[in-house]
């Protein structure tokens, strides 16, 4: 089972790169992102989320996000894919640091995921806009540091 937060994560994807119309259509799409859930589930999590309906282009009712949490429309992608964009660019290694490089704004919520894995080979990090440090504990081989950090980085080389 998939956690909430993930769920919260794919509704909001779903409802701003699809015109979904219904919240039968919308459990149908989660569905399919290898989320179960009821209706009723469905139901409070768009009201926390603050969905409402509005008229879309072709006068069909679709699901709206408010503005401050909109995601770019993309029919190109699954939820799914845009959440594994993580934005990660390239990992480095100096010596006990390593050097994440992310498209600008992602290194803050990167380093967040890998402080709260409490990875005991990672002794912490710090963000930027688009740089993470990580200081390593020593010793540690970076294959497994490289390993770990695979966990939260899908698409780490």
């Amino acid at each position: 089972m998939k956690k909430k937060a993930n769920r919260l994560d794919a509704i909001k994807m779903i409802i701003s790169s699809k015109e979904v119309g219904s919240q039968e259509e919308l459990l149908q799409e989660l569905n399919r992102e290898g989320f179960e859930l009821t209706q009723a589930t469905l139901s409070r999590d768009l009201k926390q989320l603050k969905v409402a309906k509005a008229a879309s282009m072709n006068g069909k009712y679709v699901y709206v996000l408010p503005n401050n949490i909109m995601y770019k429309r993309s029919t190109d992608q699954s939820a799914g894919e845009m959440l594994r964009n993580n934005g990660f660019i390239s990992l480095q290694f100096s010596g006990n640091i390593a050097v994440i490089r992310t498209r600008p704004g992602y290194a803050s919520s990167m380093a967040y995921d890998i402080d709260n894995n409490e990875f005991s080979e990672i002794l912490g990090t710090i963000a930027g806009d688009d740089t993470i440090m990580l200081v390593l504990r020593e010793g540690v081989a970076t294959s497994k540091v490289r390993q770990l950090l695979s966990l939260i980085i899908p698409n780490i080389e």
